[in-house]
């Protein structure tokens, strides 16, 4: 059908071929072309449901626990989990590249966050007490109560959306899922960028 795109992640859909751009790249390089090792390996039925249906899923609980906060704490999720993982720490305090890597932001998105629950008075940056170069982010006493006024309304969206439409096996099964698919991501390559404090030799 004219105007229509195919679905290009399915079996169904157009096989891939190898282009003329990426044949003569591997020509110019002086390695052979190998068809097999290139061939895009299409998604089955299967497979092409449950992509969608986890898709859909993730995309759908963000908005959800997103609206949630900004309605009843006036901050996005984004926003709460920095306020979480700091309560969690010693001394409510991590070092901001360790505040990324626990949220699996970039640096510079963990900056934005740090920054603007700064002008909120819920966090506040100081220096490294042995490490002039590096900053860390600490939890307020303001952002404490904050937090722990959110946290209510939050864990009841978390309870009514997730949980409470499966049963304990189901539960089970969910965080062994979760767990495997996120292996499987770390295997392909980070999701973020190391910050300029986790670079050898900064």
């Amino acid at each position: 059908m004219p105007g229509r795109v195919s679905n290009l992640e399915s079996s169904s859909g157009r096989r891939g071929f190898p282009s003329a751009r990426r044949v003569g790249a591997a020509a110019r390089s002086g390695r052979p072309y190998d068809v097999a090792v290139t061939e895009t390996r299409w998604l089955n039925a299967e497979q092409q449901e449950a992509w969608r249906a986890l898709i859909g899923m993730t995309g759908t609980l963000q908005a959800v626990l997103d609206r949630q906060l900004q309605q009843a704490s006036g901050m996005p999720h984004a926003y709460y989990m920095v306020l979480a993982m700091l309560s969690e720490a010693d001394g409510r305090s991590l070092r901001m590249s360790q505040l990324a890597g626990v949220l699996n932001a970039s640096a510079s998105r963990t900056s934005h966050a740090v920054a603007r629950l700064e002008e909120a008075g819920w966090v506040r940056r100081e220096r490294h007490a042995t490490d002039g170069r590096g900053h860390v982010a600490v939890l307020t006493d303001l952002g404490w109560e904050v937090l722990v006024a959110a946290a209510p309304g939050h864990v009841e969206t978390v309870h009514a959306g997730v949980f409470d439409p499966l049963t304990p096996e189901q539960v089970a099964h969910l965080r062994d899922i979760a767990l495997a698919i996120q292996g499987g991501l770390e295997s392909v390559g980070p999701a973020r960028s190391a910050t300029r404090e986790e670079r050898p030799g900064a």
